[in-house]
């Protein structure tokens, strides 16, 4: 891997460009939160699509994001999956701008650290934050391209930015947003309780200079009458002499790829024709490739985290691994591997993808030490492959069909891995540029892949639930769903909050 310094070298020096500004001014604006998972990509979302339909040219902007959900852009990037979902919604292609900053954990005080869409080191915690400097300067480029080339430049925050421990160069909330001179609006989750604290709180612990900065609340995820919450919100703007800019309901049902967390609610389907599991290990990534079991209606899915039962399923989904042997460990030590054995011998379907899919052969060897110490880890063994991990990432958008069936299938590859082995010959998927993709077992009971979103199109969800049990699946577009959901979440935004005053605070900038 690159050392800390060598992304100096290819980062390109806008930030030190006097006059730039001149060239062109976006408007924009700053969303943070008072927490994680307060609904900061989902508000940025729903604005992107809000200016979007008013014929904007609009970019959403995370400076700095911690996810182990990610996206390969158009330029051949990685970015957080939330940027790519606030593209979609902008109706503009990935780019690596949109988030210059990747952070994806590889242990508890460790990351592998990802600048301009490509690796450039895995640095420990302590690491990481001598190397901010650096990575600002990357942050700044992206930023200064973006706002020349969009009318409008929309930024997520992470976490919270009254984080005091993260406070000294930070480059992800108000550290960002005092260099750029963005203004900032802050959302709350109301539906987590003590909303009033949170923004209180959140706003006593900023500087005075990033007080300022605050134009105003959102709260979101409000059930009930909104009279009844009135007396509080007038509270609050007395209190902090900041107003309240709307309140937006909770929209149940809201499709939307997550950032990073991992929903464990269940919904209870009547109509449920097919029962999927899947393993939450620790290092879980691009579990949005999961989502469209999570949508069907015909299908009971729920993940099975450590120390839960493991139901009885038709369907059994090994998701990604940013740490393919440490996670293949957790499965061993949590009965996994019997569960699998008795799930197969009773005529069960199993799909691995990407390192699911190479946790499901012989062995995985990690010569370099790319996902921590050197070694070797025991696969599950009921792939006839083998899997060498490499320092190259490979990143890029394919297209395909499944071999069998011929499900038109569209999705990326994001893995650092090369497999080899007989079952190869078997092949899940045909890529477009003339590659075969996975393996297939000899029983046709077993299948991987390294495309995530194999499940994302109608044809190749619909072969699947048929080849896992359920024949006659009705047919689900996750695709249009996504589109459908940010039109209804925008819809909610026009409706709810007081758009001409949040245009106003974005225009001010100029």
């Amino acid at each position: 891997m690159a050392g800390p310094c060598a992304e100096s070298a290819i980062i390109t020096g806008f930030d030190s460009m006097p006059g730039f500004y001149a060239m062109r001014t976006a408007d924009a604006l700053m969303v943070q939160g008072t927490t994680s998972d307060a609904g900061k990509s989902t508000l940025v979302a729903g604005f992107a699509r809000v200016l979007s339909r008013r014929g904007l040219k609009v970019a959403p902007f995370k400076p700095q994001n911690m996810a182990l959900n990610s996206a390969v852009t158009a330029d051949g990037g990685e970015i957080g999956r939330a940027q790519a979902l606030q593209a979609i919604a902008a109706g503009v292609a990935p780019h690596t701008d949109f988030n210059p900053v990747l952070l994806k954990p590889s242990t508890d005080i460790g990351a592998q650290v990802i600048i301009h869409g490509k690796v450039v080191a895995n640095l420990s915690a302590a690491d990481y934050h001598h190397y901010k400097p650096i990575a600002m300067t990357a942050v700044m480029a992206s930023w200064h391209r973006l706002v020349a080339a969009y009318d409008c430049v929309l930024v997520e925050g992470a976490g919270s930015p009254a984080e005091i421990n993260l406070r000294d160069r930070d480059i992800a909330n108000m550290g960002f947003a005092e260099r750029a001179d963005v203004p900032v609006i802050i959302v709350a989750d109301i539906d987590k309780g003590g909303v009033f604290a949170h923004l209180v709180g959140t706003l006593a612990l900023l500087s005075l200079s990033e007080q300022a900065r605050v134009k105003g609340f959102v709260i979101n995820r409000f059930r009930g009458d909104i009279a009844l919450l009135q007396p509080g919100l007038d509270w609050l703007e007395a209190r902090t002499g900041k107003p309240v800019l709307g309140v937006l309901p909770y929209l149940q049902g809201l499709f939307l790829d997550a950032e990073d967390a991992l929903g464990h609610a269940r919904v209870d389907k009547q109509a449920a024709k097919l029962a999927a599991v899947a393993p939450a290990y620790p290092r879980i990534s691009n579990h949005t490739d999961l989502d469209p079991l999570r949508l069907h209606p015909e299908v009971d899915f729920r993940w099975v985290g450590p120390g839960q039962a493991i139901p009885p399923a038709d369907l059994v989904v090994m998701p990604g691994s940013k740490s393919v042997r440490a996670d293949l460990a957790w499965l061993h030590a949590h009965g996994w591997r019997d569960y699998l054995a008795r799930h197969l011998r009773y005529g069960g379907r199993i799909l691995g993808i990407c390192g699911g899919f190479q946790m499901l052969g012989r062995g995985i060897d990690d010569p370099h030490g790319v996902e921590g110490a050197a070694g070797r880890g025991e696969g599950l063994g009921w792939l006839d492959i083998e899997t060498v991990l490499t320092r190259d990432k490979r990143l890029e958008n394919v297209e395909g069909m499944l071999v069998q069936g011929g499900a038109q299938v569209r999705g990326y590859e994001i893995h650092m891995g090369v497999s080899t082995g007989p079952d190869l010959a078997r092949a899940f998927v045909r890529l477009a540029d003339g590659r075969f993709d996975g393996a297939v077992s000899g029983d046709g009971q077993i299948a991987g892949t390294y495309v995530h979103g194999v499940l994302d199109t109608p044809e190749a969800l619909q072969a699947v639930l048929g080849w896992a049990g359920a024949e006659d699946a009705v047919r689900v577009d996750p695709a249009a769903r996504r589109q459908a959901d940010l039109d209804r979440l925008a819809d909610a935004i026009e409706r709810h909050l007081d758009w001409s005053r949040i245009t106003a605070i974005m225009a001010a900038r100029r």
